[in-house]
């Protein structure tokens, strides 16, 4: 998706970004870099420190969880539209699951520098990306209660 225009249509149906405006989105298109995985690839790794955000964009990958004891589960599918990383934008916390692609998957990156130089131009998108978090983290509380 390399035309700015197609990827700010096609970051207009990231959940993430719903309560963004086109001119948000622009700002925000800009700096996205594309990047492909292998049928198998590890996109991120547990443990490693998280670099930023990553949208799939095509393909499918799944995260991935090892416990102490070398066990892997499966922790959660993911598709087009779907992110991961978000926290990474604002520390640099080692990852909690690996995340491996199922097929060949294209996604789009959003590294933390590139991050806050966007806060940096426009101080609405914080407020409009803070509510997905909390919705996000909302739900997985509820999920494990």
């Amino acid at each position: 998706m390399q035309d700015l225009d197609k990827r700010i249509r096609f970051l207009q149906t990231v959940p993430m970004f719903k309560g963004l405006d086109e001119r948000q989105l622009h700002r925000l298109a800009r700096r996205f870099t594309e990047r492909s995985f292998a049928t198998g690839e590890a996109i991120v790794s547990q443990g490693a420190l998280g670099i930023g955000l990553f949208i799939i964009e095509t393909g499918r990958a799944e995260a991935v969880r090892e416990n102490v004891n070398g066990e892997k589960m499966v922790v959660n599918q993911l598709g087009p539209t779907e992110f991961f990383g978000e926290l990474s934008l604002l520390d640099e916390a080692p990852r909690t699951a690996s995340v491996i692609a199922v097929e060949p998957t294209t996604c789009l990156v959003l590294t933390q520098l590139d991050f806050m130089s966007v806060l940096r131009e426009d101080a609405d998108i914080p407020i409009a990306l803070l509510k997905v978090l909390a919705r996000r983290f909302r739900t997985a509380m509820e999920g494990m209660q």
